[in-house]
């Protein structure tokens, strides 16, 4: 693991990962150190903060507009809490499967597959990123899979005819590959480097090279070596800010020729450089088709073939082939070799060895029991157990930027932690003084000594939470939704009616902030019926977002507008009797119809609730606004930072030093109510009206 904020590298115990559907659980024989992508991670984490500025402007921008919206107090907080999140390093990862989710198909227990999984000794992988090695390939071979389909797409993007020449800036493991592939397409190869010994090894594959550190001139000699034709393409695969390597591989090139960036280089390209020459540049995205598809890749949806021949799975797999047919040659790319174990003297020889190229390590793993619990704090079992023993489920950004901090110094026992791959759990787990870190959530649920669970998964794991909460007699606190479909939300009920009626409470936080209780203390005083508007800026999340993804997040109005629609309610002291929406015609398609949204609520006392919930407005504008109108006189919040009364008796302002959406409060009334047995801050029934609310609006 790294520490983003500091760059240090540590070898962490951690729980074995819970497999999951559409995944293999894979133990470890072998992995390769990406030197060029794990360096420039190294290096970028122990760079300055000014240096990592320059390094990403646009994060720095984000960073400024939040302070805007939210102020510095949470922006700071919000960045921190990001540099705080460990980071699992590697991605070529070999090994031998020993478990198969539900819906695998075409691998079975105790087959050898290479996969993009980290370095550990257990790693659960989808099926369409992991491929079968061949008895004839020994693991250390296999683990250039991944970096090999890396050199082989920048390939297939430049789609070079038998004969072309084809110049390779950079001759790293990427480079070095992807020379070897052009060579068996036919191809005429030039490598370019400053490495000497890069330089050597790539001769020793028949490769032309340009020395640059001899003090060659990459155009000239290439000129000369294409007979003055000029280069048919150029693969970049150097990692440098430099713009002149755009600049040069331009120059080299001949007309109508192609640019491939595989690499990473400076971008400041030159007009005349393309427009002369009608050049053709195009950046390669990693594996190939499906990478970053959660379609493709997490739920294990295949591209056809007669429409996309190869996918990220099957470049793995031709990678495969052409090192058994030794079209490829990898034996000769490994430098150095560790066990896993002597992990940190393997990334200190890439950071310091200008002669390490790959650098692979050996897993010698003998543990025969999947251990999925990890005990981090032995001291909490022999207290006398005073508080309410709390079981953590989900170690999302919402369970470390806000669940966690607000919870470790309030009244209860920090017992469990859950993820399903162990490492934000253990991470903070270590942080607040945790008992024990876990993979599996069922061990938890089950437990005796753990009084109330809260629960911060992804929204489509909600209801069954709760339903296994329910039959073992356990409080929980769910994130909202409660459930994201009709047929969830009856197995909650139906569980619940034939319970001991555990406490049961969604966390509509908003009810809880300082500024609402005053103001739902004014509005409460006011006699006459209400209206009630609430203008939330919500901002734009791409279709692709897993939120939006009806299957895994159930789309914002379920996920996210449920909280608005129960402050309405609180406010309105009411039974919702009627709710209908309208779809703003400039986002007036299916991906977002739950993105921009007016809804009325009636209210069986005349009262009259309004959600705008906006996708559309700028960012900088403040998030939510929520007003009261009625008998006369009006109550308006902004952002749970400033309540202002018009025509309020006594009361016109009342401003907070930041904002506060009443997190911890409502934490706190929680716990409170299973330390003493009384009933739910907020009922299950009010829960279940709300949730019914926005499937209504849904048509479900």
């Amino acid at each position: 693991l790294q520490d983003i904020s500091s760059g240090e590298i540590q070898i962490t115990d951690i729980p074995v990962p819970q497999n999951k559907d559409g995944h293999l659980l894979i133990k470890t024989e072998s992995s390769l150190i990406s030197k060029g992508t794990e360096k420039m991670l190294i290096e970028f984490g122990k760079s300055g903060w000014i240096s990592r500025a320059k390094q990403q402007p646009d994060k720095v921008k984000q960073v400024f507009d939040k302070v805007k919206t939210d102020g510095i107090l949470d922006t700071i907080k919000t960045v921190k809490n990001k540099l705080d999140d460990p980071l699992p390093l590697g991605y070529c990862n070999v090994g031998e499967v020993i478990e198969i989710g539900k819906g695998v198909v075409g691998f079975e227990v105790g087959d050898r597959v290479a996969s993009n999984g980290y370095h550990a000794e257990y790693v659960s992988v989808p099926q369409n990123l992991c491929s079968k090695i061949s008895n004839s390939i020994n693991s250390d071979e296999a683990s250039f899979t991944v970096l090999g389909s890396i050199a082989l797409q920048g390939v297939r993007l430049l789609d070079p005819k038998i004969g072309d020449n084809v110049v390779i800036i950079g001759l790293g493991l990427v480079g070095l590959l992807t020379s070897q592939i052009l060579k068996a397409n036919g191809c005429e190869v030039i490598g370019v480097d400053t490495d000497k010994n890069k330089i050597q090894i790539a001769q020793k594959y028949n490769i032309a090279t340009v020395n640059l550190a001899s003090g060659e001139q990459s155009i000239e000699k290439i000129n000369h070596l294409t007979n003055k034709i000029g280069a048919d393409g150029v693969i970049i695969t150097a990692s440098s800010s430099d713009n002149t390597i755009i600049h040069e591989a331009a120059q080299m090139s001949r007309k109508r020729g192609k640019i491939i960036l595989v690499g990473v280089v400076g971008l400041d390209l030159l007009r005349s450089d393309f427009y002369e020459k009608e050049l053709t540049f195009q950046v390669s995205c990693s594996y190939g088709p499906g990478r970053y598809d959660d379609h493709y890749e997490l739920k294990g949806n295949d591209y056809p073939v007669a429409f996309v021949r190869w996918t990220e799975k099957r470049n793995f797999e031709a990678i495969l082939k052409l090192i058994e047919d030794n079209k490829i040659d990898v034996k000769n790319l490994i430098s150095h070799r560790y066990e896993f174990s002597n992990a940190l003297e393997a990334y200190d020889t890439i950071l310091n060895n200008s002669d390490s190229l790959g650098v692979v390590l050996n897993y010698v793993n003998k543990t025969k029991n999947i251990e999925q619990r990890i005990i981090i704090n032995n001291e909490t079992g022999t207290i006398p157990k005073k508080k309410p023993s709390i079981g953590v489920i989900g170690a999302g950004s919402y369970t470390s930027s806000t669940l966690l901090p607000n919870l470790h110094n309030l009244n209860c026992e920090l017992h469990s932690i859950v993820s399903t791959n162990g490492i934000k759990a253990n991470h903070l787990g270590r942080k607040y003084d945790f008992s024990e870190v876990l993979t599996d959530s069922d061990l938890v649920v089950n437990n005796g000594d753990i009084d109330a669970l809260i629960v911060t998964t992804q929204h489509d794991t909600h209801a069954d939470f709760v339903v296994k909460a329910i039959n073992a007699n356990k409080s929980i606190f769910i994130e909202k939704p409660l459930a994201i479909n009709p047929g969830q939300l009856d197995n909650i009920i139906a569980a619940y009616n034939i319970s001991k009626k555990p406490i049961i409470m969604v966390g509509f936080n908003r009810r809880f902030s300082p500024l609402v209780t005053k103001m739902k203390k004014l509005s409460d005083a006011i006699s006459d019926y209400k209206t009630f508007i609430y203008t939330v800026n919500a901002g734009y999340i791409p279709p692709e977002h897993w939120v939006n993804d009806k299957e895994r997040g159930g789309g914002r109005i379920i996920g996210e507008v449920c909280h608005f629609i129960d402050l309405i309610k609180y406010f309105a002291n009411s039974a919702i009797i009627d709710v209908k929406s309208t779809i703003s015609g400039a986002y007036n398609s299916p991906q977002f119809d739950s993105d921009v949204v007016t809804i009325n609520l009636k209210f069986s006392n005349r009262s009259h609730g309004i959600v705008h919930y906006l996708a559309n407005g700028h960012k900088s504008f403040p998030k939510e606004r929520f007003e009261v109108f009625g008998g006369n006189k009006v109550l308006q919040l902004d952002n749970f930072q400033a309540l202002r009364g018009f025509g309020i008796s006594g009361f016109k302002k009342k401003v907070l030093f930041k904002q506060d959406k009443g997190h911890r409060n409502c934490l706190s009334e929680f716990l409170y109510s299973v330390e003493k047995g009384k009933k739910s801050p907020i009922s299950l029934e009010e829960s279940i009206e709300v949730t019914s609310t926005t499937f209504q609006l849904l048509n479900l």
